[in-house]
């Protein structure tokens, strides 16, 4: 919760106790550096224990509530017929109000599951904003995406709290052109995570699900971070300041045909679901779960997830629980912009995104800014963030790169896992190479694996800048 101190700084209040840490820590330098360059300067790559404060993602590494630790020591451990998966059914038809689910190990699994059904070649796929592996698994199996973000939505300094949103007259004319025989279906991402975790508004949402229905087209969401997305409705929107969590993502629910999510985010579990209300889709994909995932009661994951995500299904939509990452990611954001840093703005859910391009304007796209930018702040910080630009594009067809349209550094923030000491440590880092930004160049590939580069790939320097920008946190006492 946020509250407003006595001098007027409006400070994110955890509402939790913390009970249970985990060591971390802060290696000097030269280890730093000798780490870095050892991953390919690849955040993916460097090893947990080289790591001061953990910001590459939200995804499986929030901190769970004692209510899901414990709900974990009942887990039914049956292959067929889980008690743990009537529970998981039981939360989503309280919480979604949907009557069919398929469960997945994780948010992937889910999209490869729908891809394989409604994906044929040739075929698009019309999104708000695409995901790494949502794009991809379309483009596997014959299809190509469109992206419908709405304009304000790849402006990074923008005041409009919801550029998730789609542009309706061009999901018009797109559709129009392409026939509604070659479209898939149409995809909203909620607090769409490659343009700084920004949300789409229900309005819009109510929009988009018109329009794909007058054209007999299925609408479907991705709910990763659902809770999230309702938390900004209910904070941004006119007409939903009254009304609860659960009440907006049943009233956002009811625009779709089907859903899926990866519990690894809102539900702070490690899972994934796909869920609806239409039979008919629920028999058109269920087939496949024993072929890819497992039986239709497990799908892939430990019973004792499906417990912990049954359980955050219940806890996400407390206010409190959903606002918990928004509020934090707030105040990074706002830290930064007082310390002069570029940053996408109105802060999104998920994390807080650095503009990249703006931050090493020196560099051009095929340099790979934010990419050097999260090696330059790991050696600077101990921090690992994730590159979002060029470097998670990957080549088209005749080998081209393809530019991103934007150039972000994401530092994820997840739910109940930082202090604001930690923030405050993180953004002061930040601030200084924001200072010294000049001493960073680009980057090269060494290895690049000709799919999702991003996460095995290895690069080097172009120049050995890492030894300069060592040299001056060397030189500054306040550095060490």
């Amino acid at each position: 919760m946020e509250v407003q101190l006595a001098d007027g700084r409006i400070i994110p209040v955890e509402s939790h106790r913390i009970k249970i840490v985990q060591p971390t820590k802060f290696l000097p330098i030269d280890e730093r550096l000798t780490a870095i360059r050892n991953a390919g300067f690849n955040t993916f790559l460097l090893q947990n224990h080289d790591i001061f404060l953990d910001m590459l993602t939200d995804s499986g590494t929030n901190a769970m509530s004692d209510t899901q630790q414990s709900a974990m020591l009942r887990s039914d451990d049956a292959y067929a017929g889980s008690e743990s998966f009537i529970r998981l059914q039981e939360a989503v038809k309280d919480i979604f109000r949907m009557d069919y689910v398929i469960p997945a190990h994780q948010g992937r699994a889910c999209e490869h599951l729908l891809t394989k059904v409604f994906v044929k070649p040739g075929d698009v796929v019309i999104t708000n904003y695409h995901f790494t592996t949502t794009k991809a698994h379309i483009v596997n199996n014959g299809g190509q995406v469109i992206e419908l973000i709405y304009k304000e939505g790849r402006n990074t300094n923008s005041d409009n709290p919801f550029k998730g949103n789609m542009d309706l007259e061009t999901l018009e004319r797109v559709i129009a052109e392409k026939g509604a025989d070659k479209i898939s279906f149409v995809r909203m991402e909620a607090t769409t995570n490659l343009i700084g975790g920004q949300p789409f508004s229900m309005e819009n949402l109510k929009a988009v699900s018109e329009i794909a229905h007058k054209n007999h087209l299925l609408l479907v969401i991705d709910c990763s971070l659902i809770s999230e997305n309702a938390f900004f409705i209910k904070t941004r929107e006119a007409g939903f300041s009254e009304k609860s969590i659960p009440e907006i993502i049943q009233e956002m629910l009811q625009q779709a045909d089907l859903i899926y999510m990866s519990g690894r985010k809102s539900t702070m579990a490690r899972g994934g679901m796909i869920c609806t209300n239409n039979e008919k889709i629920y028999h058109e994909i269920l087939p496949l779960v024993p072929v890819f995932e497992g039986f239709i009661t497990y799908g892939g994951m430990s019973t004792k997830e499906i417990e912990a995500m049954a359980v955050g299904l219940r806890e996400m939509v407390d206010f409190n629980v959903a606002g918990s990452g928004a509020e934090m990611i707030n105040f990074f954001t706002n830290r930064l912009i007082n310390l002069g840093v570029p940053v996408v703005t109105p802060p999104g859910g998920l994390g807080c995104h650095v503009d990249a391009i703006k931050f090493l304007p020196h560099l051009s796209q095929t340099e790979y800014p934010a990419g050097a930018l999260a090696a330059a702040f790991y050696i600077v910080s101990g921090c690992r963030g994730m590159e979002r630009g060029t470097l998670s594009m990957d080549r088209d067809e005749n080998g081209k790169e393809e530019v991103s349209d934007m150039e972000l550094m994401r530092l994820a923030v997840p739910r109940r896992s930082f202090t604001m000491s930690q923030i405050e440590f993180a953004a002061d880092r930040l601030a200084w190479l924001y200072q010294h930004r000049n001493l960073v160049h680009g980057l090269k590939w060494i290895e690049e694996p000709p799919v999702l580069r991003f996460f095995l790939g290895k690069l080097t320097s172009v120049d050995g800048w890492e030894n300069s920008l060592t040299e001056a946190i060397k030189s500054d006492s306040r550095m060490n």
